[in-house]
């Protein structure tokens, strides 16, 4: 008996990478999958194939589960409208969604061109706002539903070359912590993931020198793509129905709980701030806690507790 038997799980992009491992995991665990993938290159400038999607729904079915395929776009409501429709047709229900369906076009942000920023927010923002839109009032309706949408690192906390992509993450980790919270009273959560794994947007990052190649064998081996595929897949069994409205990471075997933002200082005037005061009182004040402009750390790890 799987943690999934009797659900029914929307998986997209998941012909390649965290989405593919998403949908083997799931079906192992009991779920019937439609597996969505458009079949398209890394930047999202082709029409891609039906293949992807197909050839894992063939390995679900191929190992006794129940799968099919879908090769739409998740940019267009009305086409994952149709992915409901045929979850609803293939297997009489929907109960969860998890959505790592993704492109990059990194740049430079004073390089970066109209149609690069557009796609991406297109592809990330746009396609998590039509799968949770297309979703959300079957799930309210039952009275069950689960999310599972993916942040990233660059939108938490940022990443040089990547404004478009850090823009979109951003917002969906709000998408995301506001449908727990308007959610919660139908028991339809929301929870978000920023994953750090070797996919090919990971091998996508340009290799200069002989450092480089070691530091990328290394992460091939230690962050695989079904390592946050595991995490996104309990976040959907009932097991963790009481998890909601969270920002979470996943990189190799460290499973992170992310800080939301929360005022961290409050300076206060009563008579009222002039422009002189500001920058001579409280912007000294507050610039104790700033935070810093560079990468911040990944969590380190920590003994599991018993």
């Amino acid at each position: 008996m799987g943690i999934l038997n009797g659900k029914v799980v929307l998986v997209t992009g998941g012909g390649n990478g965290i989405g593919r491992d998403c949908a083997l995991i799931a079906a192992r665990e009991g779920a019937k999958v439609v597996v969505n993938d458009l079949g398209g290159s890394l930047t999202g400038g082709d029409e891609g194939s039906s293949g992807p999607a197909e050839t894992v729904a063939q390995e679900i079915r191929a190992a006794g589960g129940e799968a099919v395929s879908n090769s739409e776009s998740v940019t267009s409501l009305k086409a994952v409208q149709g992915m409901v429709e045929q979850a609803m047709d293939s297997f009489k229900g929907l109960h969860a969604v998890i959505n790592p369906a993704g492109i990059l076009r990194d740049a430079m942000f004073h390089k970066m061109v109209d149609a690069d920023w557009d796609k991406v927010i297109e592809v990330h923002l746009r396609g998590s706002y039509n799968v949770c839109r297309a979703t959300i009032e079957h799930f309210r309706t039952q009275e069950d539903g689960a999310y599972v949408l993916f942040t990233s690192t660059s939108g938490l906390y940022g990443n040089i070359g990547q404004t478009n992509y850090g823009a979109a993450k951003m917002g969906i980790a709000a998408l995301s912590r506001i449908i727990a919270m308007e959610g919660a009273s139908k028991n339809v959560r929301a929870n978000c993931i920023a994953p750090v794994a070797w996919t090919r947007m990971t091998q996508s990052v340009p290799v200069r020198d002989e450092a480089a190649v070691a530091r990328r064998e290394q992460m091939a081996k230690m962050i695989r793509p079904d390592q946050p595929a595991r995490f996104a897949v309990a976040l959907i069994a009932d097991a963790a129905k009481s998890v909601s409205g969270q920002f979470f990471g996943a990189s190799g075997e460290n499973l992170i709980l992310y800080s939301q933002p929360r005022p961290i200082e409050t300076v206060t005037k009563p008579e009222g701030w002039t422009l002189e005061t500001i920058l001579s009182e409280a912007l000294p004040k507050m610039a104790e806690k700033f935070i810093p402009l560079g990468r911040a750390p990944v969590a380190a790890a920590q003994p599991a507790k018993a």
